[in-house]
């Protein structure tokens, strides 16, 4: 079921996108060369803790995965894109890093997630990020009253398509507010001016993610871990969005931090 929220819901939710865009500016700023993933799931835990959040993440067990996650971040290392298991690996000089990171702040959610190279980054690297991101920066501005979510959707796509990246429709974006996904799906292809139509009060997440060279995925054997099924590298950008009548309204902004 579809949810419109309130303005005084969507006031309700600022705590929690302002969490999560701090903690994912944190995280981004500590984790270097040798950072091990474990770490960067310890510290995120942390954070948690002393602010009183709760993780979407740790009970998390939809049907597609082998059992709860048992984590509070995704970390998806080079050709790991989406639900990246945090586990012992020290991050290596040139590693494309994606920290994908969920909570509920007060019974509200807030979903978000970044791209990074740590150490000497690759020129293809920067180039998949910065589509990715523009990619979002797109899906935001088309998150006007009056549109539709295969707007969206396409305008997602143009982006990738024009530097030459190919698309996966399988995970993309979802609505949120007392859980972490809800309705509607928002894919990252469509057709502008199809789908449900976008109204003052819809809160989603939008959420990019493309491969270098394939659009297809794998399932690492711990059961979570998606990644590409030729071995390249991916990227993958996200934002909480409110829809409003004053426009889209980036409820886990990191702009305010002087990050991206």
């Amino acid at each position: 079921m579809i949810e419109l929220r309130t303005p005084a819901e969507i006031e309700a939710m600022r705590p929690a996108g302002r969490f999560v865009a701090e903690t994912l500016a944190a995280l981004r700023e500590e984790t270097k060369v040798g950072t091990n993933l474990l770490a960067i799931d310890r510290r995120a835990h942390d954070l948690i803790r002393r602010a009183g959040a709760e993780s979407c993440y740790i009970d998390y067990h939809p049907s597609f995965g082998a059992s709860p996650f048992g984590k509070v971040i995704c970390t998806s290392v080079n050709d790991a894109v989406l639900h990246g298991l945090p586990h012992d690996y020290a991050l290596r000089d040139g590693d494309l890093v994606t920290l994908d990171f969920a909570v509920s702040v007060d019974g509200w959610v807030a979903d978000s997630a970044v791209s990074f190279v740590v150490g000497t980054p690759r020129d293809e690297d920067l180039a998949l990020i910065d589509t990715t991101q523009r990619a979002l920066d797109a899906a935001i501005a088309a998150a006007a009253v009056g549109g539709r979510i295969g707007d969206i959707s396409h305008a997602i796509a143009e982006v990738a398509r024009a530097d030459g990246y190919d698309i996966n429709t399988d995970f993309g974006g979802h609505g949120v507010g007392r859980t972490m996904h809800g309705d509607p799906h928002v894919p990252n292809d469509g057709k502008p001016g199809r789908g449900y139509p976008l109204r003052a009060g819809l809160v989603v997440a939008l959420e990019p993610w493309f491969l270098q060279t394939t659009d297809e995925l794998v399932t690492d054997p711990d059961g979570w871990t998606l990644r590409s099924a030729d071995g390249s590298r991916g990227a993958h950008a996200e934002h909480t969005v409110a829809i409003t009548d004053e426009g889209p309204l980036v409820l886990t902004d990191r702009s305010f931090l002087s990050v991206d």
